[in-house]
């Protein structure tokens, strides 16, 4: 029986859990289909990386479940989430600075244990830059390039889905543009992309579903062209 046209891909499912005696996500559900890129926005403090940090095991739930291809991962470390098919791009020190693009790449697989020479022709077709810059440390790298390189070292595992906390944080507009259409190159390839990003109009652009989390709830679920045309959502969370 094919239970996909019912059940999502990866779906983090009425979430409620926080750090120690406070919950942070309330009832939250997050979800993204294979090939599809679903965003979290929202404002400072409405819990969007513990959103996803939930969906990847780094935050203890009270209530709700986490779904990977309808097996239930609730209770999975991140690491064997990351065995299971998930790739996780964290927002800050996701690169090794004193090591060279190929070698943290290679990092990248270090689960695996066949040849994984082609997945890495795969990243540097879909990352240019990251072929022609192999042999350069990653700390020489620009921020935008630095980003490509934490993107393709996930990518090395060949997840099934893979998430990235702000991967525009602190770069320019034309390297967002440029990172976002890497992203859909990506989504293209059939991984599921779940990501948390502060520029939300440009986010939900590109996105075929958007969660607006306010205070750790979902305040509005829908595609990013919906989210965008919404005239509340644009008022309260995109400047009008």
């Amino acid at each position: 029986m094919d239970d996909s046209a019912t059940h999502p891909f990866l779906i983090g499912d009425s979430m409620t859990g926080g750090y120690g005696g406070a919950d942070i996500l309330t009832n939250c559900t997050i979800a993204v289909e294979q090939g599809q890129i679903a965003v979290i926005v929202g404002p400072n403090g409405a819990g969007k990386s513990t959103a996803m940090k939930a969906v990847f095991g780094m935050l203890k739930l009270r209530e709700g479940s986490v779904r990977l291809d309808g097996q239930d991962i609730t209770t999975l470390s991140p690491q064997d989430r990351v065995k299971a098919g998930m790739g996780f791009v964290p927002q800050t020190s996701n690169v090794f600075t004193s090591m060279t693009v190929q070698e943290n790449l290679e990092m990248g697989a270090y689960i695996r244990e066949d040849d994984f020479a082609h997945t890495m022709e795969q990243v540097f077709t879909l990352f240019p830059i990251l072929k022609e810059k192999r042999h350069q440390p990653a700390g020489e790298l620009s921020g935008g390039q630095r980003q490509q390189v934490a993107v393709g070292r996930a990518l090395m595992t060949q997840p099934k889905v893979l998430m990235l906390d702000e991967p525009t944080a602190g770069v320019s507009p034309i390297v967002m543009d440029e990172l976002f259409d890497r992203i859909i190159e990506v989504a293209k390839t059939g991984i599921a992309i779940l990501m948390v990003e502060q520029n939300a109009r440009q986010a939900l652009n590109i996105a075929d579903k958007g969660y607006v989390l306010v205070q750790g709830e979902n305040r509005f679920t829908d595609t990013g062209e919906a989210l965008l045309a919404n005239p509340e959502v644009r008022k309260s969370f995109l400047g009008g």
